[in-house]
């Protein structure tokens, strides 16, 4: 399975992306109407298996480049593992991402920031929606 970004349909509300495919390559989705069914569940578990693998392909990776005397096929081997593991990743987080919520973008009338984006005491690094940090 891979995953190809720009290929995905974007992110619909209410709908999540499955870490699986139709058998014919296509993502899946999930209606999930704010609930966690069992479905959802069973998708939560694939996603922390594949984050899990990921970690130890990493490991695996790292170890191949230190080693000078592996061969072009054991370091192929090692990239295709990777590739894997970093489509999985792209879609857990494709996935988690789409179902993060909105916030607004307006800071709130007493929060103490100027129309400028300082607070009268010199610049500040863009919110985050965190809070604010000088520079």
């Amino acid at each position: 399975m891979s995953y190809d970004r720009d290929a995905a349909p974007a992110p619909t509300p209410g709908l999540r992306l499955l870490p699986w495919e139709t058998e014919t390559g296509k993502p899946c989705f999930l209606s999930t109407n704010g609930s966690q069914g069992a479905l959802a569940r069973i998708a939560d578990e694939i996603e922390a298996d594949q984050l899990r693998d990921g970690a130890d392909v990493l490991k695996g990776v790292q170890a191949v480049l230190d080693d000078h005397k592996a061969g072009e096929y054991a370091l192929r081997l090692a990239l295709r593992a990777a590739m894997q593991c970093l489509g999985d990743v792209l879609r857990i987080a494709d996935s988690r991402g789409a179902r993060l919520p909105v916030l607004d973008d307006e800071p709130d009338a007493d929060d103490g920031a100027l129309d400028d984006g300082t607070d009268g005491n010199g610049p500040m690094t863009p919110r985050c929606g965190v809070s604010s940090t000088r520079v």
